[in-house]
C-alpha cells in the first residue's frame, strides 16, 4: 500500500474522486506535477521516473501510450516535463499495480506576487463599488424633478 503526498504551488479548490479504494485529489485548475513531485509520489528514483515517461527525442509530444507515464503538452524541447495528477495516479494504479494511491495538491503559501494580486483585486472591488454607487445616484432622480418633467411635457 502506498500513500504519497505532493506539495504543489497551486491555489484553488480541490475535488475528491474515489474509485475502488483509489484516491486522487487534484486541483480544479489542473495543477501539474514536476519530475521531483512525481518521484516523491511514486516513491521511485528520478532515473526510473524518466524510464517510465513517454518521451521521444524525435517527437516533442508523442501520442498517448497507456503503458507509459504521459507528459502534458510541451511547446519546446527545453520545457520542463510536467504531469497531470490524474495521469500519475492512473500510471501508479494501472502500470505499477499500486493498490491505493493518494496524490494531494496543497495550496501554496502566499507569495509576494499573490499578495500583490490580492491587493489589486481589493482595490478594483472598491473602485467598482464606488462606481456602482455613483451610477445608482445618477439614475435615481428626486420626485420633485420627475413631477416638473411631466408638467413640462
Amino acid at each position: 500500500m502506498f500513500n504519497g503526498s505532493v506539495n504543489s504551488g497551486t491555489n484553488g479548490r480541490s475535488e475528491d474522486s474515489r474509485d475502488n479504494g483509489f484516491n486522487t485529489i487534484s486541483n480544479l485548475s489542473d495543477s501539474l506535477l514536476t519530475i521531483d513531485e512525481v518521484q516523491k509520489t511514486l516513491n521511485r528514483s528520478r532515473a526510473s521516473v524518466y524510464r517510465y515517461t513517454n518521451t521521444d527525442t524525435r517527437n516533442l509530444n508523442p501520442p498517448f501510450n497507456p503503458r507509459k507515464l504521459n507528459t502534458e503538452f510541451r511547446s519546446d524541447q527545453k520545457d520542463q516535463l510536467l504531469f497531470h495528477p490524474n495521469e500519475v495516479a492512473r500510471f501508479a494504479k494501472d502500470i505499477l499495480r499500486i493498490k491505493e494511491v493518494t496524490v494531494e495538491i496543497f495550496n501554496s503559501p502566499s507569495s509576494e506576487t499573490q499578495n500583490t494580486l490580492n491587493a489589486i483585486l481589493a482595490e478594483l472591488k472598491i473602485i467598482r463599488t464606488q462606481l456602482e454607487a455613483k451610477s445608482d445616484k445618477n439614475h435615481t432622480a428626486p420626485n420633485h424633478l420627475k413631477d416638473s418633467d411631466i408638467k413640462a411635457a
